[in-house]
C-alpha cells in the first residue's frame, strides 16, 4: 500500500507517538521521517505510485493537477478536523477516493472543555471572580443568588453536531436541564441524547448557558443575531467553541461590556488588539485551546492508524466523509 505522508515538516511527531510512528511504518512500509509539503514539487514517478496520502493541518490542497498525477490514488487518511482545505471538488468528482477524518477523535476534547465550561458557568464564575477581585471579601449577597448553580439549571445547545452530541451525553451525568435546537435533528433523536427539542427563541430566553456547536457554512453566518443575544436573561453566559462568523460580535460585545452577560470564547480570531473583549471583566478569551492539544493529537493520529489499518486490510473505513454533504459540513 504505497503511502505518502502529504503535509508540512514535522508535523507527523507531533500527530504520532513515536510508538505510533512504528505501528504507521509497520502498516505502510514507509519512512515516518519524511513529509512531502508540496506536491507540486513531488517526483512524478513517486506520485505515479501513491495510493493513500496521510494529511493533516498545512497539507497541500488534493487538487485537479495534483490527482492528474497520482491515477492510483485511492484514499485520503486526514489526521484532522475539516478536509475542507486539503481535498478539492476533484477529490469528490472522481468518485473512487476514500476520504476519512480524525473529526470523531478531536470532537471529544472540544466536548471536554464545554462541559467544564459549562459546569462553571452555571456557578457564574466570571462575574463572582470580578466582584470578589474589587471587593476582596467572600460576602453573602452573590452566592445566595438562587439562579446560580447546576441543581436544576438549565443549558442550550446550539446544534446537534458531533461535539453538540458529546456535550449532551455528558450533561447527563448532572441535574440540568437541556435544551437543543438544531433544524437537521427531530425531536426523538434529541429526546435520545436526553435532551428537548426547541426553537431558537425558547433556547436563548431560558438557558443559564448557551453554548455554541454548529458548523461554520453559508447557512451558518451570523446565526447569533442581536435579537436572540437579547432574550438571553441577565447574568447567563454565552460559550463558543465553534466559529467566531456564526456570532454578531458586535452585538455580544455590547452585552458584555454593559455587564449583563458573560462570554466565554475560545475562537475569536478577527478580534482587534484593542478591542474592549480582551480586558472585559465578564468575558474568557482562550486561544483555540479546546481543539485536541499536546497528547491530545496522539488520539487523532491513533483515529488515522485505525483508518490506515483497515484499508490495509480491505476492511470499510471507521469514519469516512461523506462528499456529498460537503456544503453543510464544517
Amino acid at each position: 500500500m504505497r503511502t505518502l505522508l502529504a503535509m508540512p515538516e514535522g508535523l507527523q511527531d507531533r500527530m504520532f507517538s513515536p510508538a505510533q510512528q512504528e505501528r504507521l511504518a509497520e502498516i505502510t512500509g514507509i519512512d515516518v521521517s519524511r513529509t512531502v509539503p508540496d506536491l507540486a514539487a513531488a517526483p512524478g514517478e513517486e506520485l505515479a505510485e501513491v495510493e493513500v496520502l496521510v494529511t493533516g493541518w498545512g497539507s497541500p490542497a488534493v487538487d485537479a493537477a495534483a490527482l492528474a498525477r497520482m491515477p492510483r490514488l485511492r484514499a485520503i487518511v486526514h489526521t484532522a478536523g475539516t478536509v475542507r482545505f486539503v481535498v478539492t471538488d476533484a477529490v469528490w468528482d472522481r468518485g473512487d477516493i476514500v476520504v476519512t477524518s480524525a473529526t470523531e477523535a478531536n470532537a471529544v476534547p472540544v466536548a471536554e472543555y464545554a462541559l467544564a465550561q459549562i459546569l462553571l458557568a452555571g456557578k457564574r464564575t466570571l462575574a463572582q471572580q470580578a466582584r470578589y477581585r474589587r471587593e476582596r471579601t467572600v460576602g453573602t449577597a452573590t452566592p445566595a443568588d438562587s439562579g446560580i448553580g447546576n441543581h436544576g439549571g438549565v443549558v442550550g445547545l446550539i446544534g446537534a453536531s458531533r461535539i453538540g452530541t458529546l456535550v449532551a451525553e455528558h450533561l447527563r451525568r448532572f441535574d440540568l436541564e437541556v435544551l437543543v435546537t438544531d433544524p437537521f435533528a427531530n425531536a426523538e433523536q434529541i429526546a435520545e441524547l436526553g435532551a428537548r427539542k426547541v426553537d431558537p427563541e425558547e433556547l436563548y430566553a431560558r438557558s443559564d448557558v448557551v453554548s455554541l456547536h454548529a458548523p461554520d457554512v453559508p447557512a451558518t453566518k451570523g446565526m447569533v443575531t442581536r435579537e436572540l443575544l437579547g432574550l438571553m436573561r441577565d447574568g447567563t453566559t454565552f460559550l463558543n467553541t465553534a466559529r467566531p462568523a456564526l456570532v454578531d460580535i458586535d452585538a455580544l460585545r455590547d452585552e458584555v461590556l454593559s455587564g449583563r452577560l458573560s462570554a466565554v470564547l475560545d475562537v475569536h480570531d478577527d478580534l482587534a488588539d484593542d478591542d474592549p473583549l480582551w480586558e472585559a471583566e465578564l468575558a474568557q478569551l482562550t486561544p483555540h485551546l479546546a481543539g485536541s492539544q499536546g497528547n491530545e493529537l496522539h488520539r487523532m493520529g491513533e483515529a488515522a492508524l485505525e483508518e490506515l489499518r483497515r484499508l490495509a486490510a480491505g476492511e470499510p473505513p471507521h469514519y469516512p466523509v461523506d462528499g456529498s454533504r460537503r456544503d453543510s459540513m464544517a
